[in-house]
């Protein structure tokens, strides 16, 4: 069932103006993607929730004294980064709405999803540590070039600094190794695919430099993969979290799936249809009006 129709059989007041303004959430995540096929018990209706723009504000997921669970927007840093004082970063953020907060892990600034933030120093240390012993799940979606096989695939490699700066697979004990598993999820128009990525570790750009070197960059990514695409933000987002809470021993998963911009997209994708078929018929041009001869 599309989530308008849902949000109107079940008597939601102006359901239009709900989504467009946070009151919304599927799986959590406030939507304002009215056309996206939801389970009725993934949908929550709250009138009081904070008012915001979904896609575009940072939405907490879930939060105790300890932790928070944050949905950050493409776009957003996830930490201070030098030379960009003045931009806002998550971290930044989530201390103005708790009082404090703590980096733990980070997300690059284009990739939208979910991020953990320790709201004390003892959670923060606590949090890495399940970092370093690779006991958190995390998941991501993206959309890729190429058609990804259905089969499984698993990369493994030293990640470092290539020749040209930029960061690479490399034959160098500098490096950290850095290990992604691969599933192609569904076939899209235009050559693309739908790709779920699984971490066993965290390194910068691991998900981007393995796709790109198996041949598959991201759509928007316009350091490893093409300068120009139709979508005009890396398409990388982080979708799922699961991990035991390191200081109540509570089991939490969190799974926010597709964002609103690239489900869009991946509607747009299906309903045009593929580009290797006929080409689409031209109108005719209109015949031209003759000009009247001006009398002399």
């Amino acid at each position: 069932m599309r989530l308008i129709e849902h949000l109107r059989a079940i008597g939601v007041p102006k359901a239009n103006q709900a989504l467009k303004t946070g009151k919304v959430k599927v799986r959590g995540v406030p939507t304002s993607d009215g056309g996206r096929e939801v389970e009725p018990q993934e949908v929550t209706y709250d009138p009081r929730a904070h008012r915001l723009q979904p896609g575009r504000d940072l939405a907490v997921i879930f939060h105790d004294k300890h932790l928070a669970v944050v949905w950050k927007p493409s776009g957003l840093l996830s930490t201070a980064a030098p030379k960009r004082g003045r931009d806002d970063n998550l971290v930044t953020a989530c201390a103005r709405i708790f009082g404090a907060a703590h980096p733990v892990h980070r997300l690059d600034e284009g990739t939208s999803g979910l991020m953990l933030v320790a709201l004390t120093p003892i959670a923060q240390t606590s949090l890495k540590k399940l970092f370093e012993d690779h006991n958190i799940r995390r998941g991501y979606l993206a959309l890729v070039h190429g058609h990804f096989s259905k089969k499984d695939q698993t990369r493994t490699s030293v990640l470092g600094r290539g020749p040209d700066g930029r960061r690479a697979s490399v034959d160098s004990s500098e490096g950290r190794s850095a290990t992604t598993h691969l599933q192609g999820l569904d076939d899209l128009p235009r050559g693309l695919s739908l790709v779920g990525a699984r971490l066993e570790t965290g390194r910068t750009h691991q998900v981007r430099i393995h796709l790109a070197e198996a041949g598959y960059p991201v759509v928007g990514d316009d350091l490893y993969g093409r300068r120009r695409d139709h979508f005009k933000r890396l398409a990388l987002h982080a979708s799922v979290l699961e991990f035991k809470h390191p200081l109540t021993g509570r089991k939490l998963h969190f799974d926010a799936g597709l964002p609103d911009d690239m489900e869009r997209y991946r509607r747009h994708l299906l309903a045009e249809g593929p580009m290797d078929g006929p080409a689409p018929r031209k109108k005719a041009p209109r015949p031209k009006k003759s000009k009247k001869s001006k009398k002399k």
